[in-house]
């Protein structure tokens, strides 16, 4: 077959193709659902009481979670820790110990560095939102105090953590 009858051949069949298309018929898209109400402002964090600790929302979360063998902060945590460096930095008596953990996959020695490295990284968090390095103590337990004790990912992601405790108000 030559060149010329190849190219007609490829034409009818692009021609044949073209003809059986469905015609779409275009829909205008509906409408965007309302946006939802702004959520309002966070409280001032100025003047907290003791007792803030257990009633404010975001001074009762106090673990951070992490990625599988990563010690770097995510994103999703940067109000929380912003809410506990601002109790750090209004109450100058305040103390805190992070406590670094990881999931039993890894070396006892590995896991231990991990918590460790965890525990550091929100340390250095707190402090680059006011908290100060003097008001911070961090300990890691690597694999040695697990939330939970089942082999799979669910659990494994549940101790990959560091722990905010409060040791003085």
């Amino acid at each position: 077959m030559n060149n010329t009858t190849r190219l007609l051949l490829a034409a009818a069949v692009c021609v044949a193709l073209a003809a059986c298309a469905k015609q779409v018929k275009e829909e205008p898209a509906p409408p965007p659902p309302p946006a939802p109400a702004p959520a309002p402002p966070p409280p001032a964090p100025t003047g907290y009481q003791p007792s803030d600790l257990d009633s404010d929302s975001c001074l009762r979360q106090r673990v951070v979670y992490f990625d599988f063998d990563k010690d770097n902060v995510k994103p999703e945590y940067a109000a929380i820790l912003s809410c506990h460096a601002q109790y750090l930095k209004d109450r100058s008596s305040a103390r805190i110990t992070l406590e670094g953990n990881a999931d039993e996959r890894g070396t006892r020695e590995y896991n231990l560095g991990l918590g460790e490295r965890r525990g550091t990284a929100v340390s250095s968090a707190l402090q680059a939102n006011g908290g100060s390095s003097a008001q911070l103590t961090t300990v890691s337990y690597g694999e040695e105090k697990p939330t939970c004790n089942t082999s799979n990912e669910d659990c494994w992601s549940k101790n990959r953590r560091v722990e905010i405790v409060y040791t003085a108000k």
